[in-house]
């Protein structure tokens, strides 16, 4: 297995693909299954405390970080939190957090969008959950002479593996949620991260409680979300 180094400044070098071509009939078997599987995939925020094993995790965020990057600068950093003592201290952060966002007005327009959500400032979900991933974007890297070097679209890189990681955590079993804070600051100091990175999301996993409820939503069709594109004549 080979070490990852910065490719900064390094020259085009390429090297063979070869993927293996899927026949048409198992391509369409497999895509129908996969759409029917990540149909069923939904936000949850209430988790069971019964144990995950730790691989499980280990393997879906293996597969965010095979995610695409700008120049492969793979700008993000994953941390695993299980420490019910850090949990707590997140949670409580976090909700002063919200309970700052809520006193001090969201403004109507989102009030009324995040009302089908049945959402508020209580988080029992960071505490409940056997895992919490704190994603973080690097903004930049520190090569080995101390020379800083800018990362390029961060914002689109992490949230394509972000992406990842929610369809892997789906397929394997697991439920999750995507919090996002802001600010988001005190995350870097509780779990002491360094000065190019920015908390980008808190993901708590874990299997679904057996009392779990769901908003009943409707997500749009496939007409609504494609257009099938044709040059004019």
């Amino acid at each position: 297995m080979r070490t990852w180094t910065p490719m900064h400044g390094q020259p085009y070098s390429p090297t063979p693909y070869r993927p293996r071509r899927i026949p048409p009939d198992a391509s369409l078997r497999i895509a129908a299954d996969l759409r029917e599987r990540m149909d069923q995939r939904r936000t949850v925020r209430t988790f069971s405390a019964d144990p995950v094993p730790e691989q499980v995790v280990l393997d879906a965020i293996a597969v965010a970080a095979s995610a695409p990057s700008s120049a492969h600068q793979q700008p993000w950093t994953y941390v695993m939190v299980s420490d019910p003592e850090v949990k707590a201290q997140i949670r409580a952060a976090a909700e002063e957090v919200e309970r700052r966002t809520y006193a001090e007005g969201i403004g109507e327009e989102w009030q009324a969008a995040v009302q089908p959500m049945g959402t508020n400032e209580q988080k029992p979900h960071l505490t409940d959950a056997p895992y919490l991933i704190v994603v973080f974007e690097q903004r930049y890297s520190v090569d080995a002479d101390g020379q800083k070097h800018e990362h390029y679209f961060v914002d689109e890189s992490v949230g394509i593996s972000v992406g990842m990681l929610l369809t892997a955590l789906h397929l394997s079993g697991l439920a999750a949620l995507v919090h996002t804070l802001s600010p988001m600051r005190f995350l870097a100091d509780v779990l002491d991260r360094p000065c190019n990175e920015r908390a980008f999301a808190v993901i708590p996993v874990g299997y679904p409680a057996k009392d779990t409820v769901v908003p009943d939503l409707v997500r749009k069709s496939l007409d609504q979300v494609v257009v099938r594109f044709a040059p004019r004549p």
